[in-house]
């Protein structure tokens, strides 16, 4: 069995920013990556086996709903702590992050913001145990970057509403006990839903042939004339602006995560490059490949500090929605572009499931497409900086 010999990379001693109370979380969750995920990570992917047992694993270490108080289960931390755990969990695997992140920001944190107190009571501690598994129903087969454009519709039918539509790219969709599930009322008005397992005419049908995320659990929901008990609509949840809240709190994390990936592609390349000879040197010595490793410790770098900065902002609740889309258009970005690097540095082993880059590579290729295109985080910067919408 390989060791993980994974060392973080800290060019400009950003750990001297973070309490030691930061650095503990950020260590116990590494531990816990180089004992439970290095291990088998790549069986996993080989199979496309999700593993459903690092849920309750992620509940100890306190990775799910870490910014939820204490009093509904959660871990109560700050920000950046959150985002240390996501970065950590990203450089195990993007599907471990993925998995963490969708139970906290895409279902925790919504039934938090915007359900009643029996809702809170009844859901948030068992999904911060990872005892409930969640998963987040926005995207439609005909409506991604558009999700305003839903057709999935939410009926009052008096003592219940009535559910009907589909949703499709679901992250946790066929190991799921419940779903927070987006869908147009008589009005038109977007409303937010909790979907149990086990309501008639619920199904979540698992998607096959990923090439990327393939340890990830992915799946439609698809709602035939599903009676949803009126106690389980989310009531502060009204428009658009509530699941867009919700990816607001996912792209944070996904931002500190995709450097967690790139800082694993950028540890193994330069080891690999020290170790590997030829022309009787280190292939580290050539100008070429060092060219790559210092363009790659910079933008980490870069990535860190910006990642650092949005946690002092979100910790202030100053961060805007425009903030967090810019950090988590830059981390994917880098982060593939590193990965590709390092397995150009690697050579023909860069493809092998000996090292972790083409795996970190296939998965980014998903993290920078879901919960906003490169592109479109693009125009979400460039309206906020001109006042002008060129999404339509």
């Amino acid at each position: 069995m390989k060791t993980d010999q994974f060392q973080s990379p800290d060019y400009f001693l950003l750990d001297e920013l973070l309490s030691d109370e930061h650095k503990w979380i950020r260590e116990a969750v590494r531990q816990w990556v180089k004992k439970s995920v290095s291990p088998i990570i790549e069986e996993c992917c080989e199979h496309a086996r999700f593993h459903k047992e690092w849920f309750p694993q992620l509940g100890e270490l306190g990775c799910l709903g870490p910014t939820i108080p204490q009093k509904y289960g959660g871990a109560g931390l700050d920000e950046i702590a959150y985002g240390l755990m996501m970065q950590e969990l990203e450089r195990g695997d993007s599907a471990v992050r993925s998995a963490a992140s969708v139970q906290g920001s895409l279902v925790m944190f919504p039934i938090y913001q915007y359900g009643t107190e029996a809702q809170k009571q009844r859901f948030l501690p068992a999904l911060a145990k990872g005892k409930l598994i969640g998963c987040f129903g926005l995207t439609e087969p005909d409506h991604g970057s558009n999700p305003a454009g839903m057709t999935t519709r939410l009926t009052d039918c008096g003592d219940y509403f009535e559910l009907n539509g589909s949703k499709m790219w679901i992250s946790n969709a066929p190991v799921a006990d419940i779903a927070v599930v987006w869908a147009k009322d008589e009005q038109d008005q977007i409303r937010g839903v909790i979907v149990e397992r086990g309501m008639e005419g619920f199904s979540t049908p698992e998607t096959k042939g990923k090439w990327s995320l393939r340890a990830s659990a992915t799946g439609e929901l698809v709602f035939d004339r599903v009676r949803i008990p009126k106690e389980n609509l989310l009531p502060g949840a009204v428009g658009l602006k509530a699941p867009l809240s919700c990816l607001s709190s996912a792209r944070y994390g996904i931002a500190w995560g995709a450097v967690g990936a790139a800082m694993d592609c950028y540890d193994t390349a330069l080891r690999y490059a020290k170790e590997r000879k030829q022309f009787g040197r280190p292939i580290a010595g050539f100008q070429l490949i060092q060219k790559k490793l210092a363009e790659m410790i910079t933008e980490i770098t870069k990535a860190q500090l910006l990642n650092w900065r949005l946690g002092v902002l979100k910790n202030q609740h100053k961060a805007t929605p425009a903030q967090i889309s810019m950090a988590k258009r830059n981390a994917c970005e880098i982060a593939t572009q590193i990965a590709r690097d390092a397995r150009q540095i690697l050579g023909a082993m860069g493809i092998t499931g000996e090292y972790p880059i083409m795996r970190h590579l296939m998965n980014l290729e998903s993290v920078i497409t879901y919960e906003g295109t490169h592109e479109i985080h693009l125009l979400i910067t460039g309206e906020d900086i001109t006042g002008i919408n060129a999404f339509v």
